[in-house]
C-alpha cells in the first residue's frame, strides 16, 4: 500500500477534515501547489480558492476557503482556515448574487478605504462562484 498524507482542514469553528490521502492541491498565496507525503516543510498563506483532496487516483472533495494559512511538516499538512465550505454546499444563485451586489456596491463606494474593503471582499466573492461553477 502506498503512503499517505495525513491532512487536517481546521476552521474557526471546527475541525472540517482530519483525513489520509494521497494529495491535496492548495491555493497559495503564490499559486496553487500540490502536497504528496513526505514533501518538504513549508507554510504558505492561501488566496481565496479550492482546496482539492484526491484519493484514489481523483478529487475526492473540493473546500472553498476564503483565506489563512497551510503548514506543510513531517507529520502531514494543516490547513488553517479564516472560512471554509465545502464546494457542494455552496448555492450557485445566491453566490452569483453576492457578486452583483458587491460590484453594485463598490461602483457607489465613496472613498478608497471603503472600495478597498469592498475589492477585498468582492474577490473572495468571486472566487467563491468560480469554486461552484468550475468543473471537478
Amino acid at each position: 500500500m502506498a503512503e499517505k498524507l495525513a491532512f487536517e482542514l481546521v476552521s474557526p469553528e471546527r475541525v472540517l477534515a482530519s483525513v489520509e490521502v494521497e494529495m491535496v492541491v492548495v491555493p497559495g498565496a503564490e499559486g496553487d501547489f500540490g502536497v504528496l507525503p513526505l514533501h518538504a516543510p513549508l507554510v504558505s498563506l492561501l488566496r481565496p480558492g479550492t482546496i482539492r483532496v484526491y484519493d484514489n487516483g481523483e478529487v475526492q472533495e473540493r473546500v472553498f476557503v476564503a483565506a489563512g494559512f497551510a503548514e506543510v511538516n513531517p507529520e502531514g499538512l494543516i490547513v488553517l482556515a479564516e472560512e471554509a465550505e465545502p464546494v457542494d454546499r455552496i448555492d450557485r444563485e445566491e453566490a452569483r448574487g453576492r457578486v452583483r451586489d458587491l460590484e453594485e456596491d463598490l461602483a457607489e463606494a465613496r472613498s478608497d478605504e471603503e472600495r478597498e474593503r469592498i475589492e477585498q471582499q468582492l474577490a473572495v466573492a468571486r472566487a467563491r462562484l468560480e469554486a461552484v461553477e468550475q468543473p471537478v
